[in-house]
């Protein structure tokens, strides 16, 4: 058992990143959710890296999806996120933080606004479109014309802030599965524990 400030996880997925990145589908993984109907919800998302060099794994999202009906109600999530050249799987779990509009914390507003002029033009304009999971009425998107590049995020923009309290790796090539938890210290400091288990 070891015990270290750093998240000792994050090196191994940054290894992964890195040794999977000519694979474009790499910088996706599935993140569940319970749905409020108590049943498991289940998508795939975009990686938006980490929040300021922390652990913390970001997410942009449409505040008009079920995903934000679902965190509200129950705040926690696990990633799934698997490496098929490297033949990793990173099973991550904690908290949710939901970033929109309405968030009261000027900090958190700035991260929102960071996430959306970090997306591309193309993938701000998903969130001036219809309503997500209504019927198409097929209608087209008018977002083009109205969408100004220079300005802040449009309301529908989200952005999700996973804190990982619990990590799951497992490595099939090498038959190795270590699973990494934490613990708050006495000065309120996450620490990762390390335990190696059978895969």
């Amino acid at each position: 058992m070891g015990t270290a400030a750093v998240a000792p996880w994050k090196q191994l997925l940054m290894n992964a990143m890195q040794s999977n990145s000519h694979l474009k589908h790499s910088s996706y993984f599935q993140l569940a959710t319970i749905g409020i109907n108590g049943r498991p919800a289940n998508r795939t998302v975009v990686f938006r890296g980490f929040q300021d060099n922390s652990d913390k794994i970001q997410i942009n999202t449409d505040s008009r999806t079920h995903k934000i009906e679902d965190l509200k109600q129950c705040p926690f999530g696990e990633i799934c996120w698997y490496f098929t050249d490297s033949w990793e799987q990173f099973r991550i779990n904690g908290a949710v933080d939901v970033i929109d509009g309405s968030n009261p914390d000027p900090v958190k507003l700035q991260q929102r606004e960071k996430a959306w002029f970090a997306s591309s033009p193309r993938s701000r304009l998903q969130y001036v479109g219809p309503y997500p999971g209504l019927p198409s009425l097929g209608e087209q998107s008018s977002g083009e014309s109205s969408l100004d590049n220079s300005t802040g995020p449009v309301d529908a923009f989200c952005l999700l802030v996973l804190n990982p309290e619990q990590v799951d790796y497992l490595n099939l090539k090498e038959n190795k599965r270590v699973n990494f938890t934490t613990r708050q210290s006495d000065d309120s400091e996450k620490l990762w524990n390390s335990e190696n288990i059978n895969p």
